[in-house]
């Protein structure tokens, strides 16, 4: 069984590249059975049917190179692919390989390898690994401040942070407590950490490591933050809301979505936010000035991951158990296209240089037809 990074980067032209992946997987939003997270108790992480713990995180695009990197679970690899050319090459890491971010002006990746308890370290250039930074216990995902060249790695079963400078590699360690996700203000240097089971997020001056605690509510999952505004928005997956969190004041809004909302992706051109929806399979569309849902569109069975290309005005939706990737026109909120592409794509990345984007996905051991030519319509 292999899976692959299947490019869907516009409804007028699709693309498909051949990667490998796990093959335990069936889908990492099974974490929503009943609304919960099953396999961690109160240091909860998605995880599939097999118990394996997977993240959003699994796939990233250096745009200074144009070439993608996607974890090789399975292997204890990383697979690059280079967009241009279509060629890729495995790079050797730890064990179980689950996350990765990008220092594009460095040219560095950063792999996280959860069950060696190690954060590899890829030379973009050679795509070869320089260095293996020793961590905590199950590192589970990881942030890339690109302004200060700073790299952040959270776990799952220890409550600190490791901070790892891009410049030198030299790593050092946060008490902040396990966490889930990591969302970064990169203009004021602070980090947003939520853990499933916490009512409440912790937000942390990455230059002091002072930590604050904010109630929110317990069951987050899926942020992003609005850089312009100061305003972090969060999934709340429970209660079917999308909050809005003031950087500055801490105030919390509401604003109601679909049923189990699990990711968020966020346009700062148009200003418009857009939650997946997972349990009645729908894309929320929200004006963030007016702080309202003004359209909800179905998509696929069961969405699990989104983003949006900027300049283009394109959001695009991976839906996980219809295997597929739903493409929207944010201009007229309408869906254009919904194309295949393997079995449970959970993860999406774009270039939009060159309006590429991928998503990394589960499957069989199919291989996946590159097609460079335009889909008629």
């Amino acid at each position: 069984m292999f899976a692959n990074i299947v490019d869907v980067s516009s409804y007028l032209n699709m693309k498909a590249v051949k990667l490998h992946r796990s093959t335990t997987a069936l889908s990492c939003i099974l974490m929503f059975c009943a609304v919960f997270i099953c396999l961690l108790g109160s240091n909860a992480a998605a995880a599939d049917v097999s118990g394996r713990l997977i993240t959003s995180a699994a796939i990233a695009i250096n745009p200074a190179t144009h070439k993608v990197y996607a974890v090789d679970e399975e292997h204890n690899a990383v697979i690059v692919t280079d967009e241009y050319t279509g060629l890729t090459n495995k790079v050797a890491v730890d064990k179980s390989p689950i996350a990765l971010a990008v220092l594009p002006a460095l040219n560095r990746v950063y792999v996280v390898n959860t069950d060696s308890n190690s954060i590899s370290v890829i030379d973009g250039r050679r795509d070869v690994v320089i260095a293996t930074i020793r961590g905590g216990s199950h590192p589970y995902t990881i942030a890339a401040n690109r302004k200060t060249n700073q790299v952040y790695v959270t776990y799952t079963y220890d409550h600190i942070l490791t901070v790892i400078d891009g410049i030198t590699d030299a790593a050092s360690t946060m008490k902040t407590g396990s966490a889930d996700g990591i969302v970064i203000d990169e203009k004021t240097n602070t980090l947003f950490l939520t853990t499933y089971e916490d009512p409440n997020i912790r937000i942390v001056n990455a230059s002091t490591g002072k930590v604050q605690k904010v109630l929110v509510g317990g069951h987050i999952w899926g942020m992003v933050f609005d850089t312009t505004a100061s305003r972090l928005y969060l999934a709340h997956t429970s209660t079917a809301d999308v909050l809005s969190l003031d950087e500055k004041t801490l105030r919390i809004a509401k604003i109601p979505v679909g049923h189990i909302p699990c990711a968020l992706a966020f346009n700062p051109i148009t200003r418009r936010l857009y939650a997946v929806n997972y349990g009645d399979h729908t894309l929320s569309v929200i004006d963030t000035d007016a702080a309202r849902a003004v359209k909800e569109l179905g998509v696929g069975d069961h969405p699990q991951a989104v983003i949006t290309d900027d300049r283009r005005n394109r959001i695009y939706v991976a839906n996980v158990h219809g295997n597929s990737v739903t493409v929207v026109d944010g201009s007229k909120n309408v869906v254009i296209e919904t194309y295949q592409a393997g079995n449970h794509p959970y993860a999406l990345a774009v270039d939009e240089n060159t309006s590429q984007v991928y998503a990394a996905i589960y499957g069989d051991s199919a291989s996946i037809r590159v097609d460079t030519t335009p889909v008629s319509r």
